[in-house]
């Protein structure tokens, strides 16, 4: 899955450079900055996706939903 995701990011990267240099001259600072801030974006919105589907499935978001529940009293 990791290979996935890292291979998604690279196609990304790919893409943006792409559309980039067919808009005009790119820089090297461009091309680093494109780099950086897709690849980070994918890897860390992949991530935060995982992490929010491995809460709803290990029952963590149960324990939160019964913490904000009404008491009942005996």
């Amino acid at each position: 899955m990791l290979l996935i995701v890292l291979g998604a990011g690279v196609l990304m990267v790919v893409g943006a450079l792409f559309f980039l240099s067919s808009q005009g001259p790119v820089s090297i600072h461009m091309v680093v900055a494109t780099i950086l801030g897709v690849f980070v974006s994918v890897l860390l919105g992949t991530g935060l996706f995982a992490l929010a589907f491995f809460s709803d499935k290990s029952g963590h978001d149960e324990n939160v939903t019964d913490a904000t529940k009404p008491h009942e009293r005996p």
